[in-house]
């Protein structure tokens, strides 16, 4: 997409942004963009990673969750100024995005944004990365870490930004952050921990508490490019977590239950890249299910070989590699 398409678009945001006390859809946007509505979605999508829709309901959520908190309006004068046309209506839609009702949001009184404005960039090149460029990160890599964080919200609801900072720099400090920049900007990052799963003590779990993707880069295979990156150290975290040889490894992460709207299309990208179905969860008051991806599994004796299936057996560096292959034809 050349810059003078990411100018376009980011005047349609700024247009959206501008007006998110009253009702918008496409055809508005396209008539201030000058774009036919099918090239509007296409560019838009591109551009941001969302759909135009999805953009605006998740920003005039947002601004609907600050009024509840910061303002006097009633939850009927909050819902007419966002567009929408009753109260029962704006309560069904911010129900199925907040998990709570506008009443009760408000009598919490903690505010977390759905989704922030994006600031789309033009200085980000069109280079092909490789897992070798995901490298740890430094402190001086937090400013572009938590502007990317900022760009990447929706993918992390109750996320509050200062003790996710604090949380950052220990991450920091005990090796546990990677990064993938693009000149001065990060367009992927991912920090994670170790641990014995406590269903299967001679298995190690690598769990990614955190990984996002610049919403410009979400179609270029970067989160590809972090399990790889995984994929390759198992000795360093059999290592790290003093487990023996016939230790098994994993990948574990969690993210939207299926069905849940709020779910701009985490879930089913992790199911493309072969992560299995594991437990539902309940983190920060949100309900989430956790995944995983065998990573390796040391030889345990003759029994360990020959068991399950073929399915069971592939080796995820090979199934990555398939998905590459998949993502070139298409």
């Amino acid at each position: 997409m050349g810059n003078r398409d990411i100018a376009n678009i980011s005047a349609v945001i700024d247009y959206i942004e501008a007006h998110l006390d009253r009702r918008l859809d496409l055809d508005a946007l396209a008539r201030a963009a000058d774009y036919s509505r099918y090239h509007l979605h296409r560019m838009f999508t591109a551009a941001a990673g969302m759909t135009p829709h999805d953009y605006i309901l998740r920003r005039q959520l947002t601004h609907a969750a600050r009024l509840l908190l910061y303002s006097e309006m009633t939850v009927l004068d909050i819902a007419l100024l966002c567009g929408y046309e009753s109260r029962q209506s704006f309560t069904s839609v911010f129900r199925e995005m907040y998990k709570m009702t506008p009443a009760r949001f408000r009598k919490e009184g903690e505010f977390y944004p759905l989704l922030m404005r994006f600031t789309l960039r033009t200085d980000l090149s069109g280079r092909n990365f490789s897992a070798d460029d995901i490298r740890t990160a430094g402190r001086t890599d937090i400013p572009a870490w938590m502007e990317l964080v900022r760009m990447t919200v929706d993918g992390f609801p109750h996320l509050a930004e200062s003790s996710y900072r604090r949380d950052l720099e220990t991450r920091i400090s005990k090796k546990e952050a990677l990064i993938l920049k693009d000149g001065e900007a990060a367009v992927g990052a991912a920090a994670f921990s170790l641990y014995h799963d406590a269903t299967d003590p001679g298995c190690i779990s690598v769990h990614i508490d955190f990984l996002c993707v610049h919403p410009q880069y979400r179609a270029r295979g970067i989160t590809r490019l972090f399990l790889e990156w995984f994929s390759r150290q198992p000795e360093r975290f059999f290592m790290q977590a003093g487990a023996g040889s016939n230790a098994c490894l994993e990948l574990s992460i969690t993210t939207f239950r299926e069905g849940d709207r709020a779910d701009t299309g985490y879930r089913a990208e992790l199911k493309r890249l072969g992560f299995e179905e594991r437990e539902l969860l309940v983190e920060f008051g949100y309900p989430t299910q956790r995944f995983v991806l065998p990573i390796s599994r040391a030889s345990a004796g003759a029994d360990t070989e020959t068991s399950g299936s073929a399915e069971d057996r592939r080796d995820p560096i090979e199934h990555i590699e398939c998905i590459k292959q998949i993502e070139r034809r298409t």
